[in-house]
C-alpha cells in the first residue's frame, strides 16, 4: 500500500472519529427523544341528574368557552319539586309564626286576668270594710267576693291555655327546626334544577360526543369530553442514561410530527418519581432467574411556554412529538 493511500485511510479514520465524537458530545449536551406525546387537560362532563335531553345544540370537535351552555335536561320534574319544596317552606314559616302568636295572645290574657283579679280583689277588701261601718250591704260584698272567685277561675283558665300554646310551639325549638328542614329541602331541590343545565367547564373543545335530542342520560355516567386550549404540555419519556444533566427549569424545543417544520418552545418542569414500568399494571419482576437488564425510561414534563400562531396549526392531545432539551445552561 503507498504511502498516499495510508494518509488517506488515516484521514479518514479521523474524519469519522471526530463526527462520531462530535454527535456522542451533541447527544450528551442535547439529548432527544421521540417517545413523546402532547397533552392537555380533558374534561370529562357528566350529569348530575337524570333524565331526557331537551336541548343540545353541540357538534364533535366546535369550540366552546368556560360558562357556555353545552346542553339541557328536562326539567319540568325538577321545577315541581322546586314548587312543592317553597310551599312546604311556606307552611312551616307559617306554623311557626301562628304558634308565636297564639303564645302572645295567651301571654296577653293571663296579663288581663291577673289584672282583672287584683281589681276585684281591692274592690273586694274595700267594700269589706264599708260593711263594718255600715256604709254597704252584705250582697254587695257577697256580689263582689263572687266577682272576685270567677275573676280567680279565668286567670287559672288563662294560665292553662298559655301553657297549652307554650307546649304546641315547643318554646320555639322545634317549629324553628321544621323552618330549617323545609330551607334545606328548597336548597337541594334548587340545586338540582341548576344541575338541569350543564355548562362548558373551560374553553375548548368538545370530543367524544354522540348525543341527540330526547335521549335519555343517567346521573353519573359521562357523556363527553371537553378538551382545554389554556395549558398544553409534553409527556417525553426519555432513557435513564440521557437524564444524568437534565434539570427543571431548563428550556426544551418542540417538534411536531403533524406539523412539519414547525418547532416550538417549551421548559422542563419535572421528571417523573419512577420509571414508567414501574406504575404499569403488570409491573416487571426482575428477581427472577431469566433476568435481563433493560434500559429503562422515566417520564419528563415539559411545559410549552409557545404555541403556534396560526389558528390552522391547532394542537391535538396525543400528538407524536419529538422534544431535545438544552442542558448547556447545567455544564455552565
Amino acid at each position: 500500500m503507498s504511502r498516499l493511500k495510508v494518509l488517506l485511510v488515516l484521514a479518514a479514520i479521523a474524519v469519522l472519529a471526530a463526527g462520531f465524537y462530535w454527535w456522542w458530545r451533541h447527544q450528551t449536551l442535547y439529548p432527544s427523544s421521540d417517545d413523546a406525546y402532547l397533552q392537555a387537560h380533558i374534561f370529562t362532563v357528566t350529569p348530575q341528574v337524570s333524565g331526557t335531553i331537551s336541548e343540545i345544540d353541540l357538534v364533535n370537535n366546535q369550540h366552546v368557552t368556560a360558562g357556555d351552555v353545552l346542553l339541557r335536561i328536562d326539567d319540568t320534574d325538577l321545577r315541581l319539586a322546586v314548587d312543592q319544596a317553597r310551599a312546604q317552606l311556606t307552611i312551616a314559616q307559617q306554623n311557626a309564626d301562628s304558634a308565636g302568636q297564639n303564645v302572645a295572645a295567651a301571654q296577653a290574657q293571663v296579663e288581663a286576668a291577673q289584672s282583672g283579679l287584683t281589681e276585684a280583689t281591692t274592690e273586694l277588701t274595700r267594700n269589706e270594710q264599708l260593711l263594718a261601718t255600715g256604709v254597704v250591704t252584705n250582697a254587695v260584698v257577697d256580689q263582689l267576693r263572687a266577682a272576685q272567685q270567677q275573676a280567680t277561675a279565668q286567670l287559672s283558665a288563662a294560665r292553662a291555655n298559655l301553657a297549652g300554646a307554650q307546649s304546641q310551639a315547643g318554646s320555639g325549638a322545634m317549629l324553628t327546626a321544621g323552618v330549617e328542614v323545609a330551607q334545606a329541602a328548597l336548597g337541594q331541590a334548587q340545586v338540582q334544577l341548576d344541575h338541569a343545565t350543564i355548562t362548558a367547564p373551560a374553553s375548548g373543545w368538545v370530543a367524544n360526543l354522540s348525543l341527540r335530542p330526547n335521549q335519555a342520560v343517567m346521573a353519573g355516567l359521562p357523556l363527553f369530553s371537553v378538551v382545554e386550549d389554556e395549558l398544553w404540555w409534553i409527556d417525553a419519556n426519555f432513557k435513564e442514561t440521557d437524564l444524568d444533566r437534565v434539570r427543571p427549569g431548563q428550556k426544551a424545543t418542540v417538534s411536531i410530527d403533524m406539523y412539519p417544520g414547525v418547532k416550538l418552545t417549551g421548559e422542563v418542569e419535572s421528571i417523573g418519581a419512577g420509571s414508567g414500568a414501574t406504575f404499569s399494571l403488570l409491573p416487571p419482576q426482575n428477581a427472577t432467574g431469566n433476568w435481563v437488564k433493560v434500559t429503562q425510561r422515566f417520564p419528563v414534563r415539559i411545559r410549552l411556554t409557545e404555541e403556534t400562531a396560526d389558528p390552522a396549526l391547532q394542537l391535538r392531545v396525543g400528538a407524536s412529538v419529538t422534544v431535545t432539551i438544552d442542558t448547556t445552561e447545567a455544564a455552565r
